[in-house]
């Protein structure tokens, strides 16, 4: 059997990647008991750096509290979950994990699965079954996990401007009133760090008679009075039908979830492929995932550090001319605008400043929009992010990198 088309085709299609500079390097750490402290790894030898880049926004994989809930139940309950949540997999602190989410959320009824990326695709691929001869109204900024699960049933879909709520209304207009209607939108947009317009859809959403999903995964645990994000903060909880979102951020651990009403959350597990199919979440992972919530409902230091040292670091980044994406949330795109030169630069960051900041090129942004984007937390301090800024600087010389550059781009 002749393999080498095979290979040929493998081939051409890294070739492609790689001329377009959007070829991914995935850097080992080994990451320490002081985040965001760690180290890289160099050959054979590791390398002290500091984390920029992490989405354990609020440092909650090293919370105390988490981690003596995980060992106390991986001496209880053992390493996995035995199965499938239809199959031995729905245990105990599974179960309990979902009525923590549930009441964190003002909702009936939490799902969890196995990732946020799951719960996205599987939820809205499911709804689009459901709801036959549905049309989805999706932002254009929305997840790749969104645009996944939109497109598993090929239901018909209309894209409107990033929270543009003239476009939407223009395009909701265009359906029967009748017809199920699906809005699809995120409460911070990860690459921009923008808040989207939650209570403009919502008010849509009533006059449209359109169902209403949310994605808070950048906003869970960091935002609202207890953390239960964007939602919260602007008391729209019941307002929205699903709400998305993940414990792998600032909850620190790992898994998805949606949060909705008896009903709907019935027809999803009962219907979700990513759901019923997949080994459950192990009981160890359900535990300090509860841990979590319950230390970030009732303590809101962490919040507030990391909302003080990113106030800080856009002030720096700012007073030394670089430019960054303005927004009022934890996340710093500074932009690059050219996807060779932001490798070059995270690179250099990384191997002679040892600041790890990964470069965001297409398709992850659109060509043009390439940056590095930064996430300080709570356990950065000042005298880290100076020198952050002063090393960007010093790379930004080194390779011609200026305001003048940026405007010309």
């Amino acid at each position: 059997m002749n393999k080498q088309l095979y290979k040929n085709l493998l081939d051409n299609e890294l070739k492609k990647i790689k001329k377009e500079n959007r070829y991914r390097i995935f850097n080992e750490i080994k990451k320490s008991d002081s985040f965001p402290l760690a180290k890289k790894a160099y050959k054979n030898k590791f390398k002290d750096i500091l984390i920029w880049c992490s989405n354990d926004y609020l440092g909650m994989s090293r919370n105390e509290l988490s981690i003596k809930r995980a060992k106390d139940c991986l001496d209880n309950y053992g390493i996995g979950s035995g199965g499938t949540r239809n199959i031995s997999g729905t245990h105990s602190p599974l179960v309990k994990l979902e009525n923590d989410l549930a009441n964190l959320h003002c909702k009936q009824k939490a799902l969890v699965f196995t990732s946020g990326y799951v719960a996205n695709e599987s939820t809205i691929s499911a709804l689009t079954s459901i709801f036959k001869d549905s049309i989805i109204f999706s932002d254009e900024k929305n997840h790749a996990s969104i645009i996944s699960g939109i497109k598993k049933n090929k239901c018909q879909k209309y894209i409107f401007k990033h929270n543009d709520m003239i476009d939407l209304e223009n395009k909701l207009s265009l359906v029967d009133i009748n017809r199920p209607k699906i809005i699809i939108f995120e409460s911070i947009y990860s690459m921009d760090g923008s808040i989207g317009d939650l209570a403009g859809i919502v008010n849509l959403s009533k006059e449209y008679n359109a169902f209403t999903y949310v994605d808070e995964v950048h906003a869970v645990g960091m935002y609202g009075k207890t953390g239960a994000g964007i939602s919260e903060k602007f008391n729209l909880q019941n307002d929205i039908d699903i709400i998305q979102g993940t414990l792998a951020k600032a909850f620190g651990t790992i898994g998805g979830y949606i949060a909705s009403d008896d009903l709907v959350c019935d027809a999803i597990r009962s219907t979700a492929s990513g759901f019923i199919f997949t080994t459950s979440l192990p009981p160890l992972v359900a535990e300090s995932a509860r841990a979590s919530i319950e230390y970030l409902k009732s303590n809101s230091e962490l919040r507030i550090k990391q909302q003080e040292n990113v106030k800080f670091l856009k002030n720096e980044l700012l007073k030394h001319d670089i430019e960054i994406l303005k927004n009022i949330t934890h996340i710093i795109p500074v932009m690059i605008r050219d996807a060779e030169l932001c490798n070059d630069i995270s690179k250099h960051l990384l191997d002679n400043y040892g600041h790890y900041i990964q470069p965001i090129n297409y398709p992850t942004v659109k060509k043009g929009e390439e940056r590095l984007r930064v996430t300080p937390g709570p356990f950065h301090n000042k005298k880290m992010m100076l020198d952050l800024v002063d090393s960007l600087e010093k790379t930004f010389r080194k390779f011609n990198f200026n305001k003048t550059r940026i405007n010309a781009a």
